[in-house]
């Protein structure tokens, strides 16, 4: 499956390299998104056969720091090959460089998969695990997770804006600097989580996540605005792979459909964005403050509660 999703994704940077052409691009957009979907579904199941269960929380930190880096990227790279080579559309021969790269990577390495099932994962049986509450209060949080983490970032222009005035130019600032403080979250949480409990970080986690939006809605200051959007990032930054590989770990034999659950639920990131937008239009910032808080105080509410189980 991660062959088949690398090979999709290849195929999507390839297309509307050869073809460009407005069809050609959507159509590349397509098949990027399928098989960015697909490498992400098989990716954690695979992860898990190979690093333990014990290591799964900082390995899936590490490769969200990662994806955070060649996200980062991608601008740049576009850029220089539009001012070096006079086309930007070289990018897209970069990444599917390294997706070829990657998958024969991938293909040559030995990599014994465990059979954990009898049975295959279907529809149904993905589906059918919503009934377990603690399933569907994982995809709640994923759902939750994502979606204010775009939500987030759409919106770092909006409130710097009318909570102090920024300039359009300065703005972009502070998305860079939230972008920096997941990354740092995320190599750090690698190395924090091979010493500390997942639950008791995810607690601390979803805390600071918080206490950065209360900054952020107080902040007297451009400066305590910056700081706040850097608490944020520190506190978002390692909740998705958290909750992805507490998931997994508590029912093994289930990773497939609960992988493709979680990525399913981050849907989120299209759906809570928009109406944070509308509770800001309607209530001002603090409307769309306060409901990013409560995202974040529900996923602490779910920490809190695997605790107890725990």
């Amino acid at each position: 499956m991660m062959l088949g999703g690398i090979l999709i994704t290849l195929v999507g940077l390839l297309l509307p390299f050869s073809f460009y052409a407005f069809e050609a691009v959507l159509a590349g957009f397509v098949l990027i998104g399928i098989g960015n979907t697909v490498i992400q579904v098989a990716a954690s199941p695979l992860l898990q056969e190979v690093s333990g269960p014990e290591k799964l929380s900082g390995f899936l930190s590490l490769s969200q720091f990662i994806k955070a880096i060649t996200s980062l990227m991608g601008p740049i790279i576009a850029t220089y090959m539009a001012l070096a080579f006079g086309d930007w559309k070289l990018v897209l021969l970069v990444y599917a460089g390294l997706s070829l790269v990657t998958g024969l990577w991938l293909g040559l390495t030995p990599i014994e998969e465990k059979k954990k099932s009898s049975s295959h994962a279907t529809f149904k049986s993905c589906f059918s695990l919503l009934g377990s509450p603690f399933v569907l209060k994982v995809v709640l949080v994923i759902f939750v997770i994502v979606g204010v983490d775009v939500g987030m970032n759409s919106n770092i222009q909006s409130f710097l804006m009318k909570l102090h005035g920024i300039s359009i130019e300065d703005v972009s600032f502070g998305i860079s600097l939230y972008f920096c403080a997941l990354m740092i979250s995320r190599i750090t949480g690698v190395f924090i989580l091979q010493v500390i409990d997942p639950i008791k970080f995810l607690i601390f986690s979803s805390i600071l996540a918080l206490t950065g939006i209360i900054s952020l809605s107080l902040s007297p200051s451009t400066f305590f605005a910056f700081a706040s959007i850097f608490i944020v990032g520190l506190g978002a930054g390692n909740l998705f792979p958290l909750i992805f590989s507490m998931a997994i770990n508590k029912m093994p034999e289930r990773a497939n459909e609960i992988s493709g659950l979680l990525v399913m639920a981050i849907v989120g990131g299209a759906i809570i964005p928009p109406i944070i937008g509308f509770t800001t239009s309607v209530f001002g910032i603090e409307g769309g403050l306060i409901l990013m808080g409560l995202c974040f105080v529900y996923v602490f509410s779910f920490a809190f509660s695997m605790r107890k189980v725990g």
